[in-house]
């Protein structure tokens, strides 16, 4: 009679790998893989040497050849499981290239959005909050490193003044919230914090937005907002000539989109630029 244990032991069954079996059809795909992952990460803080756990929306793809029927899925998951706390700007192209060589690709791609929340006291008071920001990492790997890239990018809010209405008006001045985003390469071997990168943004607003305002503090923004009016041209070219520099960036893509208060639409400003090396 078998035992119990021999009884219950599941058996080790070969099954087909149809992801592997031969295509006909001669059609390479340029990305195929996993959308829309809700994954737990954890990143490091410089200020405080500690670690921020947030949620991230993670993208997974790879090249597939034409004679290829099908990628494997699961392998996917299976490298995030691998790299959950490796998940930051200075080790992301280890996970994409751990990536591609699972799936044994040619060429891998990975895409995180996030929420990240930075410490940030008001201006007057001091009276502490956390302002969640918009943070991207996008990193490409190829097996000849010819196309290897990673992109992070940030969207951080803020207040802008119109210069125009300043101008004109006998008093006051409309305003309204912005978002600035900045989408930057690094130069090879060097890495921004997220603090940083944000820090940067900021400034090219009229004034910062803070997550907890005392009435003195809102005094002191309002004031702000109106001594450094800013069209949305200004903005995105005030942040040009900061990121231009910044000897670790040599690529930028940013915006500015302004929610205008008092018209039906917004309004919008890009500059895209790589920074030449010598």
């Amino acid at each position: 009679m078998p035992t119990s244990t021999q009884v219950n032991e599941p058996k080790i069954v070969v099954m087909p790998d149809v992801q592997a079996s031969r295509d006909d059809r001669n059609i390479a795909i340029d990305r195929v893989g996993v959308k829309h992952i809700r994954y737990p990460i954890s990143l490091r803080c410089p200020a405080t040497g500690g670690v921020q756990h947030t949620v991230a929306r993670v993208n997974m793809f790879v090249g597939l050849p034409h004679y290829q029927k099908g990628t494997h899925m699961s392998r996917f998951l299976e490298v995030l499981n691998r790299h959950h706390s490796e998940l930051r700007s200075d080790h992301i192209m280890d996970v994409v290239d751990d990536m591609r060589r699972r799936l044994e690709a040619q060429e891998a791609h990975l895409e995180l959005t996030f929420p990240y929340f930075i410490d940030k006291k008001a201006p007057v008071t001091g009276s502490p909050g956390k302002l969640d920001v918009e943070v991207t990492f996008e990193a490409s790997s190829s097996s000849d490193k010819a196309h290897d890239d990673f992109v992070m990018g940030i969207k951080v809010p803020g207040a802008s003044l119109c210069p125009c209405s300043k101008e004109i008006s006998d008093y006051g001045a409309h305003n309204q919230r912005c978002e600035v985003e900045a989408k930057v390469r690094f130069t090879p071997g060097k890495y921004m914090w997220i603090e940083e990168l944000f820090e940067i943004v900021e400034r090219c607003a009229s004034a910062p937005v803070y997550a907890v305002l005392k009435r003195p503090d809102e005094k002191f923004v309002t004031e702000q907002a109106y001594d450094s009016p800013r069209f949305v041209e200004d903005i995105v070219r005030d942040l040009a000539l900061m990121l231009d520099d910044e000897p670790r960036v040599v690529w930028y893509q940013i915006t500015s989109e302004n929610f205008e208060s008092i018209h039906n639409h917004n309004a919008y400003a890009c500059i895209e630029r790589g920074k030449l090396r010598g």
